[in-house]
């Protein structure tokens, strides 16, 4: 199987996950997603950033988990299969933090699931409707078992 190229940046303007969540683990998750060539800022924020974000992009008075947003054209869809994949990934610390906990799982599982998930949108994978839910949630599960994770849909 080819490898598709690869540029990341990332930035931990939330630094608590720094040293868990390093760089190579981190471009191993988004690799394992990637079906086109990437352009791609990983972000770490607090809740204070995330709560911004989510209102100023999202109209949501609130910081969410992960925040995707793409620059190949207006609404992510449609990226042509030769295009390099153009986004910024911003995952909240502290959500990412109390969400692992809630679900019992462990920080690298529950980060590897969101930076998974976040590489998804950026190729134009949405959960909108239940048939598009369904798609993605399967690409989540075969990317994160190739990593050696366990399906992130079942309560351990």
């Amino acid at each position: 199987m080819q490898q598709n190229k690869l540029s990341l940046s990332v930035q931990y303007a939330d630094t608590r996950v720094q040293d868990i969540l390093t760089r190579p683990l981190l471009r191993k998750w988004v690799k394992a997603a990637l079906l086109a060539p990437a352009q791609i800022t990983l972000r770490f924020v607090d809740a204070a950033e995330g709560q911004i974000l989510n209102r100023n992009y999202r109209g949501k008075d609130y910081a969410t988990n992960v925040l995707t947003f793409t620059y190949n054209d207006d609404d992510g869809s449609d990226i042509a299969d030769d295009a390099v994949t153009q986004a910024d990934i911003i995952l909240c610390t502290d959500v990412l933090q109390r969400e692992a906990a809630e679900q019992n799982k462990t920080l690298i599982f529950h980060a590897a699931h969101l930076v998974i998930h976040g590489v998804l949108h950026a190729q134009g994978y949405d959960h909108e409707s239940d048939e598009e839910a369904e798609e993605m949630e399967a690409l989540e599960i075969e990317f994160l078992a190739a990593l050696g994770f366990p399906n992130p849909y079942i309560e351990a």
